[in-house]
């Protein structure tokens, strides 16, 4: 049984939109099938969090025309910090809803890479969006948040890199919230076509306090035959989104991606992580960490899903929650029927820093073949007073032990990021919040 749910926008005002921005017919479309889907689709349950009172739905305005910036050096200074201005060849950035910077290098352009806005790749490269875009890592109908992101979506970034092409330098995207009125219904759509390489790394920075608005991500990356992808994300979005995120890869024969995530949000929030191991001697790397703080309340599920024989699938996820903080860490291995000699493995650790913050870790084997490797391991607890005691009796305060404990229990992660500014800028944050 399902509930009819009154949302935001109506199904004339998605197709104004839609028309707004040109789109072709096929999108508008899926815009116009998704918003009815929307109003009768379940919410997604989330393992071990209730969010039927979480407010997804309304939310102030839907799209916020923001200025572009000239040149880089009309960005804010938090925002130069995590840039190589000097040397980033390949970037981009938007502005609340509106695309604000683009810088792609003759060398890209040669090779056929695509990189660009989503709205703009729908208009000028309308056959190969259509092929990838929620077909196969992320479905419409999955449940109402899927769907009404399929209609509402008003921003995000599209990759496409051919055949054979190796990106050497990192494709950088910064999606930069500086109005409290904005909502971000942003999709990214990484499609790597056979042995091919590339490293895409993104940053949400909110320069606001608070907002008004909704956070409503999703994600894919589609990995062909050979294909390597290294995905790199912080997420540092402000009070007062209700924030559901979903990152996905869709992965053929021996392809393989490396997930490095930072999720930093003030916000309550929803993620997921999810990646599908389709084809044989396909393999993926999860790396997360979180830092909870305030009244926070966050549900982070991380699964890899085995199908394909010899695949593999590791998962590390490192959290810290202060004050009153709440967070669930779901680690899901799924080995399907006929997956033979697959290998999945999870860790998941929490480390508590008041009396009123609380972790859960909640991992999961799901084995339906006999030939296979699997194994968790789990652990929530408060810092380790044998280490506090070890630096403190080399003269370092207490504070400063805990911070040193505490940076060092989120390195495996934080090292992973592939871009050194926007490693630089996660330590930051993590520094500004366990301080």
């Amino acid at each position: 049984m399902t509930v009819e749910t009154k949302l935001a926008l109506s199904a004339e005002e998605v197709s104004s939109f839609s028309q707004s921005n040109n789109e072709p017919t096929w999108f508008a479309n899926l815009r116009a099938t998704a918003i009815e889907k929307a109003a009768e689709l379940p919410m997604p349950k989330p393992d071990k969090t209730n969010i039927t009172k979480w407010n997804f739905i309304e939310f102030p305005a839907h799209t916020v025309e923001s200025e572009a910036f000239n040149s880089l050096d009309e960005l804010p200074a938090e925002i130069k910090e995590i840039i190589d201005i000097e040397g980033q060849e390949n970037l981009y950035i938007q502005r609340n809803n509106t695309p604000a910077f683009l810088k792609v290098s003759e060398e890209l352009q040669s090779q056929g890479v695509i990189f660009t806005d989503i709205l703009t790749a729908v208009r000028e490269h309308g056959d190969l969006v259509q092929k990838y875009f929620m077909t196969e890592a992320v479905k419409v109908d999955e449940h109402k948040l899927s769907a009404y992101h399929a209609a509402l979506v008003n921003g995000g970034v599209f990759v496409y890199v051919p055949k054979n092409v190796v990106v050497e330098k990192p494709l950088q995207v910064v999606f930069i919230n500086d109005n409290e009125e904005a909502s971000l219904f942003n999709h990214v759509l990484v499609v790597a076509d056979s042995n091919s390489s590339v490293t895409y790394v993104e940053t949400y920075v909110s320069t606001v306090e608070q907002s008004k608005g909704q956070a409503n991500l999703i994600e894919e990356v589609v990995a062909l035959d050979n294909a390597q992808v290294t995905f790199g994300a912080v997420d540092v979005l402000a009070k007062g989104f209700t924030t559901y995120v979903n990152r996905r890869a869709h992965l053929k024969r021996d392809a393989k991606i490396e997930w490095a995530l930072g999720l930093m949000n003030d916000s309550d929030t929803i993620s997921e992580n999810i990646t599908h191991l389709v084809g044989d001697g396909s393999l993926a790397n999860s790396k997360t960490v979180v830092v909870g703080r305030g009244e926070q309340k966050q549900n982070f599920t991380t699964e890899i899903r085995h199908w394909g024989k010899n695949s593999e699938g590791f998962i590390l996820k490192h959290g810290v929650m202060k004050e009153s903080a709440q967070t669930i860490f779901n680690g899901i291995g799924k080995i399907e029927h006929g997956a033979t000699k697959a290998n999945a493995e999870q860790e998941s650790r929490v480390l508590m820093l008041s009396e009123n913050a609380r972790g859960d870790a909640n991992p999961m084997l799901l084995i339906d073949e006999d030939d296979v490797m699997a194994g968790h391991a789990a652990s929530v607890g408060r810092v380790d007073p044998v280490q506090l005691y070890y630096l403190m009796s080399r003269g370092i305060s207490k504070a400063e032990a805990e911070r040193l404990i505490i940076h060092g229990f989120l390195a495996p992660v934080v090292n992973n990021i592939p871009i050194e500014s926007v490693q630089a800028q996660l330590t930051k944050v993590i520094e500004g919040k366990v301080r």
